[in-house]
């Protein structure tokens, strides 16, 4: 007997494995992806200005160790130590915030 696999989209395979949207595990998930993709945000705005993490440290009043942290992992990382590494990267940075699918804050 040959087992088959089925090919299923990256959104089923979410539901199924992580939780469907609006569940309290893909929030955590979602958010999770989202410091992610923050941090390597930060990493690549810092090698564009071809600076290093002990540079970049410099800059904002850190240790490389904690440019690193912010790049790799944002969960413990304080919001205005972030924003003072996008000052100091030169970065625009804007929020959104929405409630109930109206914009609050620009």
């Amino acid at each position: 007997m040959k087992n088959k696999l089925k090919t299923v989209s990256l959104e089923v395979a979410i539901d199924k494995h992580i939780g469907k949207i609006g569940t309290e595990s893909r929030d955590a998930f979602e958010n999770e992806l989202r410091l992610e993709m923050l941090g390597h945000a930060i990493k690549m705005a810092r090698k564009e200005k071809n600076l290093t993490q002990e540079e970049l440290g410099e800059l904002v009043g850190v240790q490389k160790a904690q440019i690193s942290k912010i790049e790799n992992s944002m969960k413990n990382a304080r919001f205005e130590t972030i924003m003072k590494v996008f000052d100091a990267l030169g970065a625009k940075v804007n929020f959104n915030v929405e409630i109930n699918d109206r914009k609050l804050a620009y």
